[in-house]
């Protein structure tokens, strides 16, 4: 690609972002996700259940329909937890038990009473009392300071957890997995492509004999078999999902650099005297990273696929971390049944989100390609 001639009508990246955000099939995904990003990112804000990954179990609130509200009387913990730093980020602390209640009244100045609730189709449970000491009240504070009333917008799963909060806090899994892999990914593919194309020889050589040994066992095989190797856990899934996205890297930056390195420029370089990582890193690669581009974009969709897989499996991300592939686990018995959306939602939403980020790629590709 002969990028030098473009610079006549201004940059390179000037040039791709105008045709990029002329097509309506890029800059609309990319917002999205953007959007959906953001959200994420601050979801301890404004989801109804903050505590640390929505996990706050109710099990008579299991499985209520979207839109529920409820009504909860909070007791505090007996290890009370204080308000911490990034709780907008991390979540809280459980610091109340929350008994859902079917009805209470207030006998005295003193005491409660409430019938608890035991489901959408039980009968209200034996009465129980608290006094203020028991619900940890002030002076000045009331028996209604402690009852909240809660509407669950998307229901409850099966252990009653609120289904809004961790399906969006279940992007955050996501799109942390297609980062981090997709960079790891990129680290190597480019470094191992990059040495490879330019020096040849032996060196080639080598590297080819390993990208092709890599090449021939699938990428699931090599997902699971570093996951087994590494352990159970979110870090683990990065790693493993990273480590097996490079290959497809490598050859496209390889070939790249072989055809860019007999180009003028690079020639001029060994001309005037350059080391070859200067040649190498300044001039020559740059001029090839086009297409990593357009392969980056759908190697976020493949490791969005690949991480809900292995938690669909049990060895991706372990509960309670909320993630979309171990929502769909929890409650794939459930699609015929009359609560098929507890698996068909988090299904969607890899769809949508696979989706994006190969409109995404296919935009890209044609802002890249550049005709002189």
């Amino acid at each position: 690609m002969y990028f030098w001639a473009m610079m006549k009508n201004g940059s390179l990246g000037e040039i791709t972002w105008n045709k990029f955000k002329r097509n309506p099939l890029g800059i609309i995904p990319m917002f999205f996700i953007v959007i959906v990003a953001v959200l994420s990112i601050l979801a301890y804000t404004f989801i109804p259940d903050k505590v640390e990954h929505a996990n706050r179990v109710r099990l008579p609130l299991a499985l209520h329909p979207p839109g529920a509200e409820v009504k909860v009387i909070e007791i505090p913990l007996s290890a009370y937890q204080e308000n911490q730093n990034w709780e907008w980020l991390q979540g809280a602390k459980p610091r109340f038990r929350q008994i859902p209640v079917h009805d209470y009244k207030i006998l005295d100045e003193e005491t409660l009473e409430l019938r608890p609730y035991t489901g959408l189709d039980g009968e209200p449970g034996l009465p129980l009392r608290f006094s203020k000491e028991d619900l940890g009240l002030r002076n000045n504070e009331g028996f209604e300071d402690r009852v909240k009333h809660l509407k669950f917008y998307l229901g409850t799963d099966k252990l009653g957890r609120d289904y809004f909060s961790r399906l969006l806090l279940g992007a955050r899994i996501s799109l942390s997995v297609g980062f981090i892999a997709v960079f790891i990914s990129i680290l190597v593919g480019v470094i191992l492509g990059s040495v490879a194309g330019y020096f040849g020889g032996k060196i080639d050589q080598g590297v080819m004999w390993f990208i092709n040994v890599f090449w021939s066992v699938p990428t699931l095989l090599w997902v699971i078999a570093i996951t087994l190797a590494l352990g159970k856990g979110t870090f683990q899934v990065y790693l493993a999902v990273g480590l097996s996205m490079w290959v497809d890297i490598a050859r496209m930056v390889r070939g790249q650099i072989m055809q860019v390195r007999g180009l003028e420029f690079a020639r001029a370089g060994q001309t005037l005297g350059f080391n070859d990582s200067r040649i190498l890193f300044k001039h020559i690669l740059p001029n090839s990273l086009s297409p990593v581009i357009v392969i980056a974009a759908s190697n976020f969709a493949t490791a969005i696929l690949l991480e809900a897989g292995l938690s669909f499996l049990g060895i991706g991300a372990q509960p309670p971390i909320p993630s979309w592939g171990n929502m769909i686990k929890d409650h794939y018995a459930y699609i015929i049944m009359d609560k098929a959306y507890l698996a068909i939602l988090p299904g969607l939403a890899i769809m949508v989100f696979v989706l994006a980020f190969m409109l995404i790629g296919n935009a890209l590709r044609d802002a890249l390609d550049v005709k002189l």
